[in-house]
């Protein structure tokens, strides 16, 4: 099977999405389903996906649910909970009760909107990551350079539970890359338990000038860092159509991983997804 490890559904006109009220963001400020997705998917040699959250509502986490209920190739949510909630554990309980509950395999959180750099430190929210571990599911981290030492110590402080790192930690690939960074992702892969998506890198680029070439330095650096067995390729449709195409992108991505063997492409491309997610 191969997997799309991270992409979106959304609507606008149907809920608010305040991350995508910038001016650069309006070419992808309409509605994306199913629909949309699955010509490109099979014209791609892609069989399944994971669907990921896009706002901090349980309503989306619900919607998602039922979406991949009635869509077979969306294999896995990561949906959105508030970890912060005294009644977490009985939340996550009802969203496994719903249609398509048998599909939530991780949840997520936008910490690099948060204003606090440690917010994932909070004692609150370390215990509501207890709930999330207690029913076997993984958390993805989306953080940017400035989070990564909580991210490490949050990794270091559940050895046993599956964390997955969106996006490489979005390195500032348009500035050139930053040690801070390099570091950063050396020191969050030598903990053990975090997968790391190569997903997102071309819009973290300058959007209208990109090729393989200038991403290949951050994958082969992910690569090093976390192996051959934890990495994991993410499309990040639709957001990735501010710098390409669902092709384009998944050419470049793949031709980076391929460079770094044809093993690191094939795992990257659906075993290391499965495992991460634990998907049946």
């Amino acid at each position: 099977m191969i997997i799309d490890g991270h992409q979106h559904f959304w609507d606008p006109a149907r809920a608010d999405y305040p991350w995508m009220e910038a001016d650069e963001l309006a070419p992808i400020r309409r509605a994306f389903g199913p629909a949309d997705l699955a010509p490109l998917m099979k014209a791609n040699g892609i069989d399944a996906s994971i669907l990921v959250q896009c706002r901090s509502a349980l309503e989306e986490t619900e919607e998602f649910l039922h979406i991949a209920h009635e869509n077979p190739f969306v294999v896995g949510v990561v949906g959105w909970a508030d970890l912060t909630d005294g009644a977490l554990d009985e939340t996550l309980d009802r969203l496994r009760a719903l249609p398509g509950g048998g599909r939530l395999v991780g949840i997520r959180h936008q910490v690099h909107d948060e204003a606090d750099p440690d917010w994932l430190l909070r004692e609150d929210v370390q215990r509501g990551l207890t709930a999330v571990f207690a029913r076997d599911l993984a958390y993805d981290l989306l953080v940017r350079t400035r989070e990564l030492p909580a991210a490490i110590a949050t990794a270091q402080a559940f050895p046993q539970a599956r964390f997955v790192l969106d996006h490489a930690a979005k390195p500032p690939i348009a500035d050139g890359g930053s040690a801070e960074w390099t570091d950063g992702i050396a020191a969050l892969a030598a903990c053990g338990n975090v997968w790391c998506k190569i997903s997102g890198l071309a819009t973290e680029a300058v959007w209208n000038d990109w090729d393989a070439e200038r991403l290949f330095p951050f994958v082969e650096h992910a690569a090093k860092c976390f192996g051959e067995d934890r990495l994991i390729y993410g499309s990040d449709w639709p957001v990735c159509l501010l710098a390409g195409g669902y092709g384009e992108i998944k050419s470049a991505l793949e031709g980076c991983l391929e460079k770094l063997g044809s093993g690191v492409r094939e795992k990257a491309f659906g075993a290391n997804a499965k495992a991460a997610y634990r998907l049946g």
